[in-house]
């Protein structure tokens, strides 16, 4: 459950990140969104109704799920952010130089639009620090700057 909460936030952060990019001029519009588009049914470029919001839910989904496979993973209580970024790093360059591109939803990274791969980077990193973060937060045994001043204290 922590992973899956964890997961949820950090696409939340994630995706204010998109939107600022999308907001400065950096990226057209949200990359999960183009991906819902491609997997319906129709062609793959035209506009399908309710493809925005399915296009969330997608990516929160995604994220939810990543982050619980991000929990179990690692199983350590106090989780490196560096742990985090690295994965969440590795989910960007396996979906968008991979699995993506090779159902024609969007270009590759080395080919993409000169914003876009920025924007997705940084996004995955705040990804990776919030879902490591957070984690840490949540699980018996995890790092809190609260706990362990207040356990400092009883001593």
């Amino acid at each position: 459950m922590n992973g899956a909460l964890s997961g949820a936030v950090a696409t939340v952060t994630m995706s204010a990140v998109m939107l600022a990019g999308q907001k400065a001029g950096l990226m057209p519009a949200q990359p999960p969104k183009h991906i819902v588009r491609g997997l319906l049914p129709g062609g793959k470029r035209r506009p399908k109704p309710g493809e925005g919001v399915l296009g969330a839910l997608a990516h929160l989904g995604f994220g939810v799920t990543s982050g619980t496979a991000f929990a179990l993973l690692s199983r350590e209580p106090d989780r490196r952010v560096s742990l985090g970024v690295a994965y969440a790093l590795l989910i960007w360059v396996v979906s968008y130089q991979g699995w993506v591109p090779r159902l024609s939803l969007l270009p590759p990274i080395v080919r993409d639009l000169p914003g876009r791969p920025a924007v997705m980077a940084a996004g995955h990193v705040v990804y990776g620090t919030t879902l490591a973060a957070l984690l840490n937060r949540l699980e018996p045994g995890g790092w809190s700057p609260d706990q362990k001043e207040s356990q400092g204290a009883a001593s």
